[in-house]
């Protein structure tokens, strides 16, 4: 597989760029990318945001520039985006600036230590030759390929052409039928437990809707109250019945760590006698033990999986590895939908 991995690591690139590097965002995602410079040596020169965002912002020290005075002031420059993106408007937005000026979008992981380098993918060649067999279609293995090359190059031409509608998924792969039984696992503000009631119009027999964040649960009992058939979990999904410590952060980044907030976790295996028909995964990182949790239910009646898999660096050959010591009978699709930066990279097997 590796002679299809063409680029080099994002960072040890701009070790060596002479032209000013400035950052394109503020916030937790600037900080994380902040971080990672310092620890390459790498300097930046300036911040800067779309015109209209600009409003005399101050960001380490430094005031935020207006695109339109970053290119004033510097001309030619590099420019590393910091935050995440998936409405359409930004995304054009975004690549027209790619195609002015350099422009990465860096890949820092939300769980585990490291980076996704090309050395990363040189040190798991094997794990990632297997998955790359292990894939069931040509879009599969493509995106697969191309997002392997996005995360160690940072670059928008191999990200854009992957991306896949999530309702293609529903239709052609996941085939939600009538009576589906779903565990849906870091069910959010129930955006998509939305989505599977639109994909069965609303023929659905039960959505266990797992959500350990209190603000966030209290979304999804409220976007879900009307729908008879969703009952809402405040609990975590692990490898066992037990209590976690709880991180809680803005929007879906909360995740189990090793102090916060105590809270309730449980396997998928003690859901009770119920036949799951669909697990879906979202849980920021702990997804490797969630599906431990749940090694009878995939053993025994071989669920539909939807799993992201962005959250630790691994997850492009953990997850699917893991799936298929429990069943070796699993076809496994991989998909990128609209996010900058790859967010939204799943797996789904059937």
């Amino acid at each position: 597989m590796l002679e299809y991995i063409s680029e080099e690591t994002v960072w040890l690139k701009l070790q060596k760029e002479s032209r000013p590097i400035l950052l394109y965002g503020m916030g937790n995602g600037a900080d994380m990318i902040i971080e990672r410079l310092n620890e390459f040596g790498i300097e930046y020169s300036d911040v800067y945001a779309s015109d209209e965002f600009v409003r005399g912002h101050f960001f380490h020290g430094k005031k935020v520039l207006k695109y339109s005075e970053a290119e004033e002031k510097y001309g030619d420059f590099v420019s590393l985006m910091t935050f995440a993106v998936k409405d359409d408007a930004t995304i054009d937005r975004v690549w027209q600036m790619s195609r002015k000026h350099p422009f990465y979008s860096l890949t820092v992981p939300v769980a585990g230590e490291g980076l996704f380098t090309r050395e990363f993918v040189e040190a798991n060649e094997e794990k990632f030759d297997k998955v790359y067999s292990m894939l069931a279609d040509d879009k599969s293995r493509e995106t697969f390929i191309n997002l392997i090359n996005f995360k160690i190059s940072g670059k928008l031409n191999y990200l854009l052409p992957s991306f896949s509608e999530k309702y293609e998924v529903y239709e052609n792969i996941l085939r939600l039928e009538r009576d589906e039984i779903i565990a849906d696992l870091g069910a959010y503000n129930g955006d998509t437990v939305e989505e599977f009631v639109n994909a069965t119009r609303g023929k659905i027999r039960k959505i266990f809707a797992l959500e350990p964040d209190r603000k966030n649960f209290a979304k999804l009992v409220r976007n879900t109250e009307k729908l008879t058939f969703v009952e809402p979990m405040n609990v975590a999904a692990y490898k066992e019945n037990t209590s976690l410590f709880f991180k809680k952060s803005a929007g879906r980044q909360s995740k189990i760590a090793d102090e916060g907030e105590k809270i309730e976790a449980i396997a998928i295996d003690s859901l009770g006698d119920e036949k799951i028909s669909l697990i879906k995964m979202d849980i920021e990182g702990s997804e490797l033990d969630a599906i431990k949790g749940a090694e009878n239910t995939i053993r025994t009646h071989k669920p539909k999986l939807y799993i992201c898999a962005y959250h630790r660096n691994e997850d492009m050959f953990s997850i699917p590895l893991a799936i298929n010591e429990i069943r070796s009978d699993y076809k496994f699709y991989f998909r990128q939908h609209k996010y900058i930066p790859a967010w939204e990279s799943n797996f789904y097997a059937v």
